[in-house]
């Protein structure tokens, strides 16, 4: 195994912690992961697009504050690569989330790619995000 997919999993431990976080409503751990500046997209689950570090990080952080402590979640790598500059991960998000103006929490199954970029300054940073719901039908 190369040095740069070794390094890739172990920060891929790191952006799945950020993810727990995250659905519990606190999008610090995500804030240090997200590049803030270049070009950077996001293609969310209800079909939105974001396009620029600025207005993708305010998506991220509004998404966030819907999530209520005591969700979770994990993923389900199904294929993953680095080089020395460019990472991915594709495969299943699955939550079971609390959100606000629910009653009942939520259980969710999203198909996600994520594209990273290594900073040579602070390592890989998140630069594309692509998650969409899996029909109940492939469930």
């Amino acid at each position: 195994m190369s040095e740069a997919l070794s390094d890739f999993k172990r920060f891929l431990e790191w952006r799945e912690q950020a993810a727990r976080a995250y659905v519990c409503g606190d999008a610090r751990l995500l804030n240090a992961l997200v590049a803030h500046h270049g070009d950077v997209t996001f293609l969310g689950p209800q079909g939105d697009v974001a396009r620029g570090a600025v207005v993708v990080w305010r998506h991220y952080e509004q998404d966030a504050s819907v999530f209520q402590p005591g969700s979770e979640t994990h993923f389900e790598v199904l294929q993953l690569g680095a080089s020395a500059d460019v990472a991915y991960w594709v495969g299943f998000q699955h939550a079971r989330v609390h959100m606000k103006g629910r009653d009942a929490p939520l259980t969710l199954k999203l198909r996600v790619t994520e594209l990273f970029r290594r900073d040579p300054d602070e390592g890989w940073k998140l630069v594309h995000r692509h998650a969409d719901s899996v029909p109940e039908s492939a469930s």
